[in-house]
């Protein structure tokens, strides 16, 4: 039952073939079993969820409706406040806080739908990491290869869902943590729009840039999640007053007519040739011959690199003169040299933001869509500092986002979708980009490819 995905789960609970007290049990069970050797936990809400359980079978046996969501179990990035919960944001010193009074924004939404927290899930610290590994609770790992990254910051949200954990989870994506993790564990990961989905009541990173979405191992998981979770709230500034535009009802239209083409330049050198093999795999099955070049993607790039360590250090001031030593050292460091950029950097840094933007609305008035790997190598080993890319012997943490920086820079919105080479035993993702607000035809796309064949997530069978 754990290896079901959401949608099914849902149909399967709503038409009482099967309970969600026994979907939650088997999660629970498959969370005990590989939990050990995984790590994608970092506390389990077992009771909580199955007096949630038990609380809508009674509603299914009343005749009452449940929810799209009915009875699906998942799991949160532990930046989001869970009641009763301190909220770790993968830190040490987030130990000592008190819990939280209540559910984020999103969690809310989605037991409002039907659905069922299940627990908290391992992360980069302060969810300034793209490894999936963390110094103070352990490296979350690939369920496809074990010593292999999970990716990161939102790690445990790529393992469990991978493993068949939980057959949905939340992440946060400021420069590329949702595309990074659905990439090395062969997941879709949607990063919305800037501003889409409510961040009220998770722990921020990078304000003007941060994202939360859903990690899943279908596209129309992904949908019925953001469907559940969309919606203006006045608790979180920068989501949007806009209502709420459905997208589920749209898969299985096709992509006849959409305009879709390969991001060139900056987004074809500089990485592994399995990240392009993959963007070919995809381009030739939607026959995307068009290449274009995306006006200073790599500024863009460097800019989103500067304001992320100038705004995080600002947030992390008062703890670095007061819990210097309680940092990961990597994070700690990056924090302390952001706390000495220029202010006439970070300026520049904004006016950049602002050209690359104006630029890429003007692209988006000749394609519809846009390919582009997720990440450019596969998942490299856990400690693994170097790789060779183009043959150039790179820092693994830092450059695992080089291409989704630019994209999240604008708050552009992005489906990774997973791709298999034949005879390898690690994913890549590839990501499909659409214009600001149009997550319906990113996913569009994706439910094509998908329907196709030609991506798909299988559920790992870790050893």
């Amino acid at each position: 039952m754990a290896f079901d995905g959401a949608a099914a789960i849902a149909r399967a609970v709503k038409s009482r073939t099967r309970t969600a007290r026994a979907e939650v049990e088997a999660c629970l069970a498959r969370i005990e079993a590989l939990n050990p050797r995984l790590n994608a936990f970092t506390a389990v809400t077992a009771e909580r969820a199955l007096k949630r359980a038990d609380a809508l079978d009674a509603m299914i046996a009343a005749g009452r409706d449940p929810g799209p969501l009915a009875g699906v179990p998942f799991g949160v990035k532990n930046l989001f406040d869970i009641e009763g919960l301190p909220t770790l944001a993968g830190s040490k010193i987030n130990r000592d806080l008190p819990p939280a009074h209540a559910d984020a924004t999103l969690i809310a939404r989605l037991e409002e739908a039907g659905a069922i927290l299940i627990g908290a899930l391992n992360m980069g610290e302060y969810a300034y990491d793209f490894t999936g590994e963390n110094a103070h609770y352990g490296p979350s790992r690939n369920p496809h290869a074990p010593d292999h990254m999970s990716g990161g910051s939102s790690g445990g949200s790529g393992t469990a869902p991978a493993a068949g954990m939980v057959p949905l989870a939340l992440g946060s994506d400021t420069n590329g943590s949702i595309r990074v993790p659905s990439s090395f564990c062969g997941l879709f990961g949607l990063k919305p729009s800037y501003g889409r989905l409510s961040r009220a009541n998770s722990f921020p990173f990078v304000s003007s840039l941060d994202h939360l979405g859903p990690i899943a191992r279908t596209v129309e998981d992904l949908a019925l999640s953001y469907d559940a979770m969309q919606g203006p709230d006045a608790a979180d500034p920068a989501c949007t007053p806009d209502g709420i535009e459905p997208v589920t009802w749209l898969l299985g239209r096709g992509v006849d007519g959409l305009r879709i083409a390969r991001a060139g330049g900056y987004f074809a050198r500089g990485a592994d040739p399995a990240a392009f093999a993959a963007v070919d795999v995809v381009a030739g099955a939607l026959d995307a011959r068009r290449s274009v070049d995306l006006p200073l993607a790599a500024e863009a790039r460097g800019a989103a690199y500067l304001i992320t360590m100038a705004e995080g250090a600002s947030l992390h001031l008062d703890r670095l003169k007061t819990r210097h030593g309680d940092y990961d050292a990597d994070v700690r460091d990056r924090l302390l040299a952001g706390a000495m950029i220029p202010g006439a950097w970070v300026a520049r840094a904004q006016k950049i933001r602002r050209l690359f933007r104006a630029r890429m609305l003007t692209l988006f008035r000749e394609v519809d869509i846009l390919l582009a790997p997720a990440t450019p190598c596969r998942a490299p080993r856990i400690g693994q500092k170097t790789m060779l890319l183009a043959g150039r012997e790179m820092a693994v943490r830092p450059n695992l986002g080089i291409f989704t920086q630019p994209i999240s820079f604008i708050g552009l919105p992005v489906v990774s979708v997973p791709v298999w080479t034949q005879g390898e035993a690690l994913p890549i993702g590839v990501q499909v980009i659409a214009p600001p607000w149009r997550e319906d035809l990113a996913l569009r796309v994706a439910g094509e490819l998908e329907r196709r064949g030609v991506v798909m997530a299988p559920v790992a069978k870790p050893q």
